[in-house]
């Protein structure tokens, strides 16, 4: 099992920044994929980015890709998403994953088709 514990969502106007923070503990070593997903009212859940825990590698949905950075410190067992230059619709509830998807990108897109830890979830609201 693995534990996702979120923090640092809130209220920002827009063209602000937040930085979301995921610590994870229990079963680490197991997923080898790291995320972020959000999920706004009425809509689906939507992958945002994704992160290889070992190399580093990253992957973004178009709609954030260049506001948006996910890093991670592996020391620390813990995720970031930096996001920048905010607008209204990234107002949403996000969540930190983490599975072993063959396919991050796919993962990204369908996390139901990988095993999934899910955490509790991080309210940003964006206002204009």
């Amino acid at each position: 099992q693995v534990q996702l514990v979120e923090s640092g969502g809130g209220s920002v106007q827009a063209g602000g920044s937040l930085r979301l923070s995921c610590a994870a503990s229990g079963n680490t070593d197991r997923p080898n994929y790291m995320g972020w997903f959000r999920q706004a009212p009425g809509k689906e859940r939507e992958g945002v980015a994704a992160i290889a825990t070992g190399g580093g590698r990253t992957y973004y949905a178009d709609s954030v890709k260049g506001r948006f950075t996910i890093s991670q410190d592996n020391a620390k067992n813990t995720v970031y998403l930096i996001m920048d230059s905010l607008k209204s619709e990234d107002t949403a509830m996000y969540y930190c994953a983490a599975a072993r998807p063959a396919v991050p990108t796919f993962w990204l897109r369908n996390p139901s088709s990988y095993r999934t830890y899910w955490g509790q979830g991080t309210q940003v609201t964006v206002s204009s």
